[in-house]
Order: structure tokens, then C-alpha cells, then sequence
């Protein structure tokens, strides 16, 4: 149980509050939840359609943090219940999204309304109740960099500085409108400035997360087992789902494009501090990321290989990658970016926070996840067909 004497970084004492977190039962919801039952006093009233991921919080009703966390099945599109329950907390903190690459191709339209439409009663409800928001963006807003628009022969291309992304000072440079791969990261962008105008104007308290490529157990869905078959997950999912599968992984024009990945732990704690501390957090944009952890897309793909046959004891196939093209694996109108490195200046100025987990150790975790979680449901999966 959560210590009563928990001090924020000014050395004030922390006061409980009711968070209402809208999304809670995703990825970074869950582990969200868990942090905050775990670790503090604070009550969550938890908003989503699903609660498959943070059942384990809510059953049996015997857990020490039982009254200070409710479900509330609410759809944000379409539920008159939502006004309500922001009025009845301190904080919300909206995670609601569309988030998966192949989906921002072929859905378009659910991206756009997903991720700007249905925000929109969010920002407004608590900006008209003078509620705090602390709302989650994309390192997807930043689109391409500067360095990737340089001739191929210029000797600027190895400088850090056309590369580096930072909050208050890096352009957001999309592709052209045929390319719908940016409707995600357009309607992101224009949700961040219509908050920010919020504060501007209307003085709305809040914080605007940026997360750069979060990692760990839950992370999105198996195709066929825990999601529709036809589905294409992120890239750390797609890759799990080839490995448990024993096929090879597919890089998406030769796998060349630069990542950095950061331990979904280690960002929850940024997370906690940014609730924890209003007067450090309030209008500020956060990078959340891991920049000591960047690989191409291939090498994240080999050390998933290595570190799977470690976790799991089966040899890797002799043919582990093979390379697809974007057009053939998302559809027309894919577009990409080349790098995506976070500057962490002003987190850390801010709030203190660094992320510490390797990328081998969060991939270790990961994947150990992975295949305790679904390598058995697999195999039956793959073996019903032959037995019929």
C-alpha cells in the first residue's frame, strides 16, 4: 500500500486526487493504473471500452486498492456520461487514440476523428471546468527532420543537431497530402494546438506528452490470438508475432529507417511525476523517450532474433529477415521518417526524469512477456487447421 507521505520534487506532501484517465484499459493505461495503485494514494476513475488489460486490477474485490479504482464503460464518441466523470476528478488524462501505422493508410477518416474529433469534448469539458489535462500526443507531430531534406553527400547530414527533436524549437514537416501515412500526425498536431490555444486563452492547466516508441508487456495485440487476424500491430508486435510464429520478419524497405525505443516503466515514471508535480508539468510539452537506445528497424530486428532464442531456447530460423515494400506491407500512400531522436532538455530541467533500461534488457522483458503470454495459444492456433 502506497505510503501517506509521498513528496513531490519541491518537498510539499503529495495530496490524494481522482484521476480520470480515459483509455485506461490500453497498453500504457494498464500499466498506468498499476503504477498509480501500487505506489500512491490517488483514485482513478477508469474510462474505456475494454478492460481486458487492467482486469487483474479491478477482480477480486479484496485488493488493498479496491475503493480507489472504478471501470466505467464509456465510448468518448457518443456517451453523455463523459462530462460527468471529468467533473468528478482533478486530472484527466486522455490516452484515447488510434495509434497503429498500418491503420493511419487504410483508415484515414477513424484516424483523423479518433485522434482530433474525439478529443475535442475532452479539451472542452475540462477547459470549461477548470479540470487539468494531461493529454497524449506523438512523437509523430515532429514528422520528418530537417537532416533528411540535406543532399546525400552533405557533410551536415552528420551533424546531431539537423536530427535532434525538440519541443520548442523543431518544425513539423509532413509529406504531401496523398500521402495519408501523416493524417495521424496532423490531427495530433492540431489537437496539441488547439490545448495549447486552450491555455492561451481560456487558461487551461495542461501537460502534453510526446512519446517516442514506449515498449513493454501488453503492447498492443497478437494477430489472430488477442486481436482480428488481418491486423498489423506496431513494429515491436509485428516482429513478436513472427517470432512466435517461426516466420521471418518482414523489413519495410529494407528495415533502414532510425528508432529509439524506451522501457514503458521507465516512462511511467516520467508520467507519475508529471501528475505529481502541477506546478513543474502545467504548459509544458514533454519528449518521453530513450535516445541512448536508437537502431535502424534491421538492427532492432536482428537483436529481437538473438534475444528471443535466448528467452524462448529455440534456434532462429537461417533466413531470419525479409525485406517487403512499404506500398506491398502498408498500401499506397505510405510515407515515412528517417530518424526520431528526443531531445531531453526540458524534461529533465523540469522534472528530473532520465530513462535508465537498456534496450537489450527491455527487449529481454519484453519478449520473455511474449512468449510466456502467447507462444502455447500459437501453436494450437497453427496446429487446428492441419488437425481438422
Amino acid at each position: 500500500m502506497a505510503s501517506v507521505a509521498r513528496l513531490d520534487l519541491d518537498g510539499n506532501p503529495i495530496k490524494p486526487m481522482t484521476i480520470c484517465m480515459i483509455g485506461a484499459g490500453g497498453f500504457i493505461g494498464s500499466h498506468l493504473c498499476e503504477k498509480l495503485m501500487a505506489e500512491t494514494t490517488h483514485k482513478v476513475l477508469a474510462v474505456d471500452v475494454y478492460n481486458d488489460k487492467i482486469k487483474h486490477l479491478l477482480e477480486p474485490a479484496t485488493h488493498p486498492w479496491s475503493e480507489r479504482i472504478q471501470f466505467h464503460r464509456v465510448n468518448i464518441k457518443h456517451d453523455s456520461r463523459l462530462e460527468g466523470l471529468i467533473k468528478m476528478a482533478d486530472l484527466t488524462i486522455n490516452l484515447a487514440a488510434i495509434c497503429t501505422p498500418a491503420d493511419y493508410n487504410t483508415r484515414p477518416l477513424d484516424t483523423i476523428y479518433s485522434n482530433f474529433i474525439d478529443a475535442l469534448p475532452v479539451v472542452k469539458y475540462c477547459s470549461e471546468n477548470n479540470k487539468r489535462l494531461i493529454h497524449f500526443s506523438t512523437c509523430e507531430v515532429y514528422g520528418k527532420t530537417i537532416g533528411s531534406f540535406l543532399p546525400k553527400d552533405s557533410p551536415l547530414r552528420q551533424d546531431p543537431a539537423y536530427y535532434l527533436l525538440t519541443e520548442d524549437a523543431s518544425p513539423c514537416i509532413f509529406g504531401p497530402i496523398e500521402k495519408q501515412r501523416w493524417s495521424y500526425a496532423c490531427a495530433k498536431q492540431l489537437i496539441e494546438r488547439l490545448i495549447y490555444a486552450e491555455g492561451a486563452e481560456n487558461g487551461l492547466e495542461f501537460t502534453i506528452v510526446r512519446p517516442f516508441n514506449w515498449i513493454g508487456p501488453r503492447m498492443d495485440f497478437i494477430p489472430g490470438i488477442d486481436g482480428p487476424s488481418e491486423g498489423v500491430p506496431r513494429v515491436l508486435a509485428c516482429f513478436s508475432n513472427n517470432l512466435l510464429r517461426r516466420e521471418p520478419l518482414k523489413l519495410v524497405d529494407g528495415g533502414e529507417s532510425q528508432r529509439t525505443f524506451v522501457y514503458i516503466k521507465d516512462a511511467i515514471e516520467a508520467v507519475l511525476l508529471m501528475i505529481d508535480n502541477p506546478g513543474r508539468a502545467n504548459g509544458h510539452i514533454f519528449n518521453v523517450g530513450n535516445p541512448n537506445n536508437e537502431v535502424t528497424v534491421r538492427q532492432l530486428a536482428e537483436m529481437m532474433t538473438e534475444v528471443y532464442a535466448k528467452v524462448s531456447g529455440e534456434p532462429p530460423l537461417e533466413a531470419p529477415t525479409v525485406d517487403v515494400s512499404s506500398k506491398e506491407f502498408y498500401g499506397e500512400g505510405y510515407d515515412d521518417s528517417d530518424k526520431r531522436i528526443p531531445d531531453m532538455t526540458i524534461i529533465n530541467k523540469q522534472l528530473g526524469w532520465n530513462p535508465k533500461t537498456s534496450l537489450w534488457d527491455l527487449l529481454e522483458s519484453t519478449l520473455t512477456y511474449q512468449h510466456r503470454t502467447y507462444a502455447e495459444a500459437i501453436k494450437q492456433a497453427i496446429a487446428k487447421p492441419t488437425a481438422s
